[in-house]
């Protein structure tokens, strides 16, 4: 069947089927080419007529997933396209009124961003109208020259052109735009962490969800504006944002590559930064004293978001994802992570600021049988995510918003277990898509059986969670520090993670 919604830039018609009506693809901001390219977001032109809202729109110019996935853990349907700013709305009914609003960031390393990669429909089917986005990544969405270089973090402005259509639009869809919930997961997550503390997203969002993410994935200005002068050199052209936009979109994903290489073989901080060899993501987003008035969680620590109820976890494995998929968690040994940086990479601990006798030490007390690729693996799960989520929470509790915590901690069956409860795994249990098997993200992990009540338990918490702001279980605060943690019978645990915030402080 069709359905037809009138917005402020013209007629949408999409699709309803059992009860959901799907509109995909609409812009919310102007094609970010020609002149607009490597621009900061201008609004979408109105349209005459009535426009298919019935297929996904492109995506923003980014890496191909690769489509013979022979696990069948990624899933992007879309193709890329000039007219990229666009997003995807399920409603149960656009002649509702006051329903609540859930904003979906995608995640993707700040390389990839599909929003649609994700289903929407069971959050509209339990009364919620869902957004997914898709937001620009990469040299496209974080490239930076310097000071005076008014194009900083447009993938973060991006949100912001998002969340203001929302504002404006989504009441034609049945929701509230005084009930918008932003919820996004790993780079997604970031770029939330990071809207909590801009001046430029206040009142967008009443409400933040944060899956394997947190406000401390930065880059400082000085070392972005070296690694946008690295780009425009690769390029063979001036380091000005104009002549960049006039490169071709493939040779400036073909350049975007060769510095993600260099950074792999070559981790020098003395020449890419610190942040940047940890992380190896040489375009994320940047403290430009504008956009990014200073480091979010700084920001967020002196009050900003206060005001936001905020929901954070991670997944207990997060970060085996890397070493048990890239083939390396079995390779690395104890001279390796002891080694130097420039000669290791993100196999020395040293990388993410802890010696390797410090690790070891740390990480076998709480399991003696860890290997050393064990060992790396729980040190970057801490340096990306839990510790960043867990002082997050600590950082939020003095405001009046309130702050929940939970971990993830089901397992993959898959290769005998040995990706654990690990990074992403968590998606198709919070949109209660175990069903779509394959035609999801992360869908090739979830095995021969995975526990729907598991998926009904947490979808259920975060409906809950947008709804009135309480997603089932105890506040978080600084006493007794609650987590839920989802697992095959969930349960409340106070303080999981001291030892682990204890041996990091100071450090990250």
């Amino acid at each position: 069947m069709e359905a037809i919604v009138e917005t402020r830039h013209g007629r949408v018609h999409g699709t309803a089927v059992g009860g959901v009506c799907s509109f995909l693809g609409i812009p919310y901001a102007a094609p970010p080419v020609g002149a607009l390219r490597l621009r900061p977001p201008r609004p979408a032109p109105r349209w005459s007529g009535v426009r298919d809202a019935t297929v996904l729109g492109p995506e923003p110019p980014q890496p191909r997933f690769p489509r013979d996935d022979p696990m069948g853990l990624l899933f992007d349907p879309a193709e890329m396209g000039d007219d990229c700013l666009n997003l995807n709305v399920w409603t149960p009914d656009p002649g509702a009124a006051g329903l609540p609003v859930m904003v979906w960031s995608p995640g993707g390393a700040f390389h990839f961003s599909s929003g649609g990669s994700y289903d929407g429909s069971r959050f509209a089917r339990d009364g919620v109208v869902c957004v997914t986005i898709n937001w620009r990544t990469g040299a496209d969405g974080f490239l930076y020259f310097g000071e005076g270089d008014d194009g900083a973090d447009l993938g973060l402005l991006d949100h912001v052109a998002a969340l203001e259509w929302v504002q404006e639009e989504i009441a034609a869809f049945g929701g509230d735009p005084a009930r918008v919930t932003v919820f996004g997961e790993s780079a997604g997550a970031m770029c939330i962490g990071d809207l909590l503390s801009m001046p430029r997203a206040e009142g967008l969002f009443r409400r933040a969800v944060l899956q394997s993410g947190a406000a401390h994935q930065v880059v400082p200005a000085a070392e972005a504006a070296r690694i946008g002068a690295r780009l425009a050199e690769v390029l063979g052209v001036p380091a000005t944002r104009e002549a960049v936009a006039r490169v071709p979109v493939e040779r400036l994903l073909e350049a975007q590559a060769q510095i993600d290489a260099e950074v792999l073989s070559s981790p020098d901080p003395a020449r890419w930064g610190t942040e940047v060899v940890a992380s190896t993501m040489p375009f994320h987003p940047v403290v430009d004293g504008d956009v990014l008035p200073a480091p979010p969680i700084d920001r967020i620590t002196a009050g900003a978001g206060g005001d936001v109820d905020v929901l954070v976890g991670t997944n207990a494995d997060d970060w085996r994802f890397g070493p048990v998929l890239g083939g390396f968690v079995d390779q690395v040994t104890e001279d390796a992570l002891a080694g130097p940086v420039e000669v290791y990479g993100s196999w020395s601990t040293a990388a993410f600021g802890l010696t390797a006798e410090t690790a070891l030490r740390h990480y076998r007390a709480v399991d003696p049988a860890r290997s050393p690729g064990d060992v790396l693996a729980a040190v970057m799960t801490d340096w990306w995510v839990r510790v960043p989520a867990l002082r997050l929470a600590d950082a939020h509790t003095s405001g009046s918003g309130a702050t929940y915590a939970y971990e993830f901690a089901w397992p993959s069956p898959i290769l005998g277990g040995r990706l654990g409860a690990c990074h992403a795994l968590e998606i198709p249990f919070v949109f209660d898509t175990l069903d779509l098997r394959t035609r999801q993200m992360m869908g090739g992990a979830l095995g021969e059986d995975p526990p729907q009540e598991l998926a009904e338990t947490m979808h259920r918490a975060w409906i809950r969670f947008a709804t009135d702001g309480y997603p089932g279980w105890p506040r978080y605060d600084l006493d007794r520090r609650s987590v839920m943690r989802f697992d095959l019978a969930p349960s409340v645990v106070e303080d999981p993670y001291a030892a682990e915030c204890a041996l990091w402080e100071g450090v990250r």
